[in-house]
């Protein structure tokens, strides 16, 4: 495979690359183990229940700079 130069690209430009080609790969040509792939689908099955119980983050941090020493 031939080098491409990248070090044109700024960081977030290159993260974006870097996101864009993720997003091109389908599902199924990922290579994930049959156990990541079970954790998933559990997560994916409890998602809408468990989004019930979320914190927001700004609460999570306002709480983290009250209780901190």
């Amino acid at each position: 495979m031939s080098a491409i130069d990248f070090s044109h690209l700024t960081v977030e430009e290159r993260l974006d690359l870097i996101g864009e080609l993720c997003d091109s790969l389908e599902n199924e040509a990922l290579p994930i183990s049959e156990a990541l792939a079970a954790e998933l689908d559990r997560r994916d099955a409890t998602f809408e229940e468990d989004k019930r119980h979320a914190v927001p983050w700004s609460e999570v941090r306002a709480s983290l700079w009250r209780n901190r020493t």
